[in-house]
């Protein structure tokens, strides 16, 4: 986009018309896109807790849910929202049923008040979590987020995109998993935010900790994974 298309934008959304320059060629001015504000969210009031788990889900399974159950009591949460996206760039998707199929399994599996399985993420039109921590900070600035995950998520979270941005986003909690934790506390991502770790002890400050800040939680470690479940539905 030139400097004229710009200065030419800020006309129309004014309701004015500019006048074009001698010696200009003005290109045609596309209508704006929908705002990112119309899309629809969960509710999230100002000062309200709220941790966000994403994931395929594919499908959801009570080790989601403890993982939620987890961060709830030691972080003090108000609400879990469970980020049904609609596809891991990193993930092989020949495996990945229809969207729909996995946000109706994931509402089933959760079975509380307290958690929301939504799949706002497909009207953003990305894949990448850090859009989707840039439009919820946008569109909820007096929320306090908190993004969890697993801590296989965190020992392979330097491959996602924009990952240090990710961690400045909003504070992180990490709950445990089988055979994960020194290779999560060891990863590139936990070295390289070493100094923004939290004691455990302390983990009901996070929510309301500047990021970045984030805290590995500990509690029953469930064995279950999407990949195994599959594998098993697989082989009957």
């Amino acid at each position: 986009m030139t400097p004229w298309d710009m200065i030419g934008q800020k006309f129309l959304h004014a309701g004015m018309r500019p006048r074009q320059p001698t010696g200009l060629t003005v290109r045609r001015i596309m209508p704006p896109r929908p705002s990112i504000f119309g899309i629809p969210t969960p509710p999230a009031p100002p000062g309200a807790r709220i941790g966000l788990l994403g994931g395929s889900f594919n499908p959801a399974h009570a080790g989601h849910r403890q993982i939620s159950e987890i961060a709830r009591r030691q972080l003090g949460l108000d609400a879990v929202w469970w980020l049904v996206t609609p596809g891991n760039p990193l993930k092989d998707k020949r495996d990945l049923a229809p969207l729909v199929h996995r946000l109706d399994e994931a509402r089933r599996v959760a079975a509380a008040s307290w958690i929301t399985a939504t799949a706002f993420e497909a009207a953003l039109g990305s894949p990448y979590t850090i859009d989707t921590l840039r439009f919820l900070k946008l569109r909820h600035p007096s929320a306090q987020f908190v993004w969890l995950m697993g801590a296989d998520n965190l020992a392979t979270m330097h491959r996602w995109r924009a990952w240090r941005e990710i961690a400045t986003t909003f504070p992180m909690a990490v709950v445990d998993r089988p055979g994960w934790h020194l290779r999560a506390l060891s990863s590139p991502a936990a070295r390289a935010f070493a100094r923004a770790q939290l004691r455990e002890a302390n983990a009901a400050m996070l929510p309301q900790r500047a990021s970045p800040a984030w805290v590995m939680l500990t509690g029953p470690l469930s064995p279950l994974s999407s990949t195994a479940i599959r594998a098993k539905q697989r082989n009957g």
